[in-house]
């Protein structure tokens, strides 16, 4: 008996040294093959790119892997467990590979016919993840076991199993915990459940079939496996167990938690990083792109251009439906066919496609998309605007009943909306349609050109050309400010008159006759006025005096681009084209007091870790900072013992402000000329003349006036020729904005719209243009993000002096009564004479040949 225990003890020994013995035969077969482990260090998760506003909220996320990467602390410890106890319960004791699991699942496919257990522990799985196929191989299998071994010698049980979680696929484009966490639950794994920690500790066996969205069967049933496990490890009690076992498996898709709408921004800063990084690392390297967009800024634009887009759209007229699923007289749909087309549809905002069901005297019930189980009512309030539309300047008449307006079977769009009565906001149910026109909104901080919105059409969806970037657009009198610019920096002032009369030019047998809208003519009139109340004819007698070299000049100090401008007179009533980016731009400079800031929109680019790769080094306007280093420039050199240091930080930063030398901007206007600018476009907004003795005249922008009541606020209308294109552009304290409305079809006209008798009183109608078109969503804009803010008046310039006036003349008046006023003027441009006769123009006339009228207003 002995001798054969002494035979079979070594023919152990023998087999051992021989496997030892293949062992290290087929590492070293294989060593060459095997990747240098210790990179693993450095291989950067895949994850994607996010853009952000500048307080944080998530814009978009771009990228083909979700994936959110944790710290261990960040992770709950009973979600580490359930892997541990589900995927590899000796993970703290083996050393990569695990010759007890390997006997453990050897004997169950012995006992049972099929692997009903893995013997692939965590780290094998890093492994295969990082470094291997997933081809079911023996030899992959082997390089995995060796690649494990070094692993487990280079890191750390932790830092094992926390690549294990960040890298882990898990169904539906998610990968590691955090992602998926998000995409089954929309929650931060600190806030899963038990049972939810359960249900992602059970994915990585089959994502695709086990997952929730999947199927809530398969993953309840795999849940229920892995608490039992749990439990059998000792991780959780029995009431632990039972309570999440009974606990109802409730999931959805989540996508990325947007929480701020800024498609267009989005998109610009995509591919500004494809720009900089290419697109494989813009996409997978964990960029994190913060934006100068602010959450209250870029909310306000949205809801401003889509409320006044549709207002637009609903005064001119109801297009009818987008299709007619069943006529009259036939079969209707059954719900569950309706709720299939309707599904397949998309939703643009707010904005539902739902099917008419019912029609009755003053009311309709719809099926709204994902609604199926309850129809929905539009009362009278929410249909009564919708006559039919002939044309952009014809409607039919006001509808009387719900049938004059649609009919059952037809595929609507409708919208809920806010409505106010007696102080309350109730909810109502709208009949709707998607605009037919188009709309750009762009707002920045005038200080150092951040953009603080950008809105760059109605629907990013629907339309991803950007209109607030790519879109030039003749100006109207939105050019105006900055041709009374050129005048104010040659010799003429607020108070010079300015014959306010018809203007024939001809040339040959065509003359151009340019008209003021009204066409109403002051005769002489002063310079403020003039602009406040954007006389045509005025802007193109400053333009034939001026010269079109010096005007031209002029607008490029402000950035403008000198080939988009026309070489002709009439560029004075803005028949230059310019995006509204450019527009905000130059009336930034204005409300700056004449500094050249650039627009800019990405304020700092960070890594997956945080570390800062781009920093924003804008132009920014600070009026004493120039003389501030001169004067610190010359302390120093009266000090020679000043010290290194002391030189070195008085070289780069200015006393009153954290600006370097390289950031101040320069120029591009003198502070006189920009003060007595913003004058002008305060007289835009709130007039002149006075009330008592009924002189008194509105600005072009007087809605504006009305809607947010401030006085640090200035801004200029802006109309083109047949009404092709409105603007409004201007400031509030420390925010400029700029507005546009009009068709991507250069030829439409925005026509006008005839008074509703179904509506009440205030309501919109006659002729489209600046103020009555584009102004309402600046003024919606405004109203929000300055409505607690503190009014911002900038210092008037010390060369800035007041003096009375005559407000017929413009000359010096010693009367001090309601024909005087008092008016800014630079020292070396105020009047010395007093009040001459009045001084009349004549209106330069011909007869004969064509005549081409200009409108622009």
């Amino acid at each position: 008996m002995m001798k054969w225990l002494k035979r079979l003890f070594l023919v152990a020994i023998i087999l051992t040294f021989i496997g030892v013995a293949a062992v290290f035969v087929i590492y070293y077969q294989l060593k060459s093959d095997l990747p240098d482990v210790t990179s693993i260090q450095d291989i950067p998760l895949q994850v994607p790119m996010k853009v952000l506003s500048k307080d944080g909220e998530l814009i978009s996320q771009f990228g083909e892997k979700r994936r959110i990467p944790l710290l261990r602390k960040e992770i709950p410890d009973q979600l580490v467990n359930a892997f541990i106890a589900t995927e590899d319960s000796r993970f703290y004791q083996h050393v990569g590979m695990d010759p007890i699991g390997i006997l453990r699942a050897a004997s169950v496919y012995i006992m049972s016919g099929s692997a009903k257990q893995g013997a692939s522990t965590i780290t094998q799985q890093v492994a295969r993840n990082f470094f291997l196929s997933n081809e079911k191989t023996i030899l992959r299998k082997v390089r995995e076991i060796f690649i494990a071994i070094q692993i487990e010698q280079i890191l750390t049980k932790d830092e094992i199993l926390m690549l294990y979680l960040n890298k882990i696929a898990l169904g539906h484009r998610s990968f590691g915990v955090g992602a998926a966490a998000q995409v089954y639950f929309g929650k931060n794994v600190s806030d899963l459940t038990l049972s939810e920690m359960a249900v992602l500790a059970g994915l990585p066996k089959a994502p695709s079939r086990l997952n929730p969205i999947y199927s809530v069967e398969n993953a309840t049933e795999r849940r229920n496996l892995v608490l039992m496990r749990m439990l059998d490890e000792g991780y959780i009690s029995q009431k632990e167990y039972e309570d999440a076992r009974n606990e109802v498996v409730l999931s959805r898709y989540h996508g990325a938690e947007i929480t701020l709408s800024a498609h267009y921004v989005a998109e610009i800063a995509r591919n500004k990083l494809i720009e900089l990084y290419g697109k494989d690392r813009s996409y997978n390297e964990g960029f994190n792109v913060y934006t100068t967009i602010t959450r209250e800024a870029q909310q306000a634009a949205n809801e401003a251009v889509i409320e006044n887009s549709h207002n637009y759209d609903m005064r001119h007229g109801y297009r009818g439906p987008t299709k007619v699923l069943w006529e009259e007289g036939e079969t209707a749909w059954s719900t569950e066919k309706i709720a299939k087309t309707l599904a397949q549809e998309t939703n643009f905002g707010k904005l539902q496609p739902a099917v008419v069901m019912a029609v009755k005297d003053k009311s309709i019930e719809v099926l709204i998309k994902g609604q199926a189980e309850q129809k929905s009512t539009i009362e009278w309030d929410g249909l009564s605007w919708a006559r039919s539309f002939i044309s952009d300047s014809r409607q039919g008449l006001p509808p009387k009943k719900a049938a004059d307006i649609v009919k059952v079977g037809e595929q609507i769009w409708v919208r809920q909306i806010d409505v106010t009565k007696d102080n309350k906001v109730t909810k109502q149910l709208q009949l709707s349609q998607y605009p037919a026109v188009s709309s750009a909104f762009v707002s920045l901080n005038p200080q150092d050109g951040a953009i603080t919105s950008l809105v760059g059409g109605y629907s990013f969806v629907q339309s991803k050309f950007n209109r607030a970037t790519q879109a030039k657009r003749q100006v109207g009198s939105n050019i105006k400010p900055f041709i009374y610019s050129a005048a104010l920096d040659n010799g003429y002032t607020l108070a010079t008159l300015v014959n306010d009369t018809p203007i024939n030019q001809w040339s040959g047998s065509a003359a151009w006759r340019p008209k003021n809208s009204p066409a109403v003519y002051a005769g002489p009139i002063r310079l403020r006025q003039a602009l406040g109340q954007s006389k045509n004819v005025v802007s193109v007698r400053l333009v034939e005096d001026l010269g079109l070299t010096t005007v031209i000049d002029q607008l490029t100090k402000f950035g403008f681009n000198e080939n988009d401008m026309p070489r002709s007179n009439s560029i004075a009533l803005g028949s230059a084209s310019m995006t509204p980016i450019d527009l905000a731009t130059g009336y930034a400079i204005i409300a700056n007091g004449g500094y050249k800031v650039e627009p800019y929109i990405i304020e700092r680019i960070e890594d997956a870790y945080g570390t800062v790769l781009y920093q924003a080094e804008p132009k920014i306007a600070c009026p004493k900072c120039a003389e501030e280093y001169q004067a610190q420039a010359s302390a120093i050199a009266a000090n020679p013992l000043a010290t290194k240091t002391v030189n070195d930080h008085n070289a780069e930063v200015c006393a009153i402000s954290p600006v370097s030398r390289s950031q101040i901007a320069e120029s591009a206007i003198s502070p006189d000329t920009a003060f007595l600018v913003r004058e002008l476009l305060r007289t835009a907004v709130w007039g002149g003349g006075n009330r008592k003795n009924k002189t008194n005249w509105n600005g072009t922008g007087w809605r504006a006036a009305r809607a947010i009541g401030r006085q640090d606020m200035g801004g200029k209308t802006g109309t083109t020729n047949d009404s092709k294109d409105a603007w409004f552009s201007g400031f509030v304290g420390n925010m400029v904005a700029t507005s546009w409305v009009g068709f991507d079809d250069f030829n439409r006209e925005l026509g006008r719209a005839a008074y509703n008798n179904n509506l009440g009183r205030n309501q919109v109608a006659g002729g489209e243009f600046g103020g009555r078109t584009a102004s309402p969503a600046w003024n919606m804009f405004m109203s929000k993000v300055m409505k607690d803010k503190p009014e911002y008046k900038p210092e008037r310039p010390a060369s800035i002096s007041t003096v009375r006036i005559d407000a017929a003349t413009g000359l010096l008046s010693t009367a001090t009564d309601e024909s005087t006023l008092f008016e800014f003027f630079r020292a070396d441009h105020i009047p010395t004479d007093y009040v001459p006769e009045p001084i009349y123009g004549s209106s330069d006339s011909q007869t004969g040949g064509t005549i081409y009228d200009d409108e622009l207003f």
